[in-house]
């Protein structure tokens, strides 16, 4: 996987490819792309991967990105699943089980949907121009469920990178059209309760105060008060 931040203000650019042997492929991109500044790739023990095999985790990983829709894949083609047997099917679930582990730790979440919401969650709503966008807080950011609103025209102090990323959420079909309105097509994760609520309210937002359960408190009030019952 090739990543780099393309656009500062936007979405990480992300290419996922197949190479035997790599280091021959890498002087392709290096030549050809110019938007990566990271690599991670992996290697089978042993030899034990063939082509076909090489081919799923690939397809696999681009249908997730794609699936996920939390960057811009520089991917011109959508490879295929290969026909393969159900016992090497097993297998590369659970090589991809590890890559997407590996992917976690290092910060690169861009395969990864928003998990079933938990029964533990606590929901908080932000509310504004006659639109209600529904949330919770989760480890790696903030979870914004489908079927959320969002006014359509940002204000003119909205600043440009949230005014970006709305844009690229409306291309990639996160948010789609209600002819007033846009609406949340899928679960989202967002960087942070404040880039949220920005994004949805589409306006300056501090999330900490904008998210608000159903007493009206705050998420500040929220985390606040998990804090004193931890202590």
């Amino acid at each position: 996987m090739l990543t780099g931040q393309a656009d500062p203000n936007g979405f990480p650019t992300v290419y996922v490819g197949e190479g035997d042997p790599v280091a021959g492929r890498l002087i392709s991109h290096y030549k050809q792309k110019d938007f990566w500044s990271a690599l991670v790739f992996f290697s089978s023990k042993d030899d034990n991967l063939n082509k076909a095999h090489v081919q799923y985790l690939e397809a696999r990983l681009v249908n997730l990105a794609k699936e996920a829709k939390r960057c811009v894949l520089d991917n011109s083609n959508v490879p295929q699943l290969p026909s393969i047997s159900e016992m090497d099917t097993a297998m590369l679930k659970s090589f991809l089980d590890q890559m997407l582990l590996i992917f976690g730790v290092l910060g690169m979440s861009v395969f990864q949907k928003p998990a079933a919401v938990s029964p533990s969650a606590r929901l908080l709503q932000a509310r504004g121009r006659g639109r209600t966008a529904i949330g919770y807080e989760v480890d790696d950011g903030f979870v914004v469920r489908a079927g959320s609103e969002s006014p359509k025209e940002s204000v003119p102090s909205t600043p440009d990178y949230i005014v970006k990323l709305r844009e690229t959420l409306r291309v990639q079909g996160v948010f789609v059209d209600e002819k007033d309105h846009y609406k949340l097509a899928q679960d989202y994760t967002f960087n942070s309760p404040s880039s949220a609520a920005a994004v949805l309210l589409a306006r300056s937002a501090n999330g900490r105060i904008e998210w608000k359960d159903e007493k009206e408190r705050t998420l500040k009030d929220v985390q606040e008060e998990g804090l004193r019952d931890a202590q």
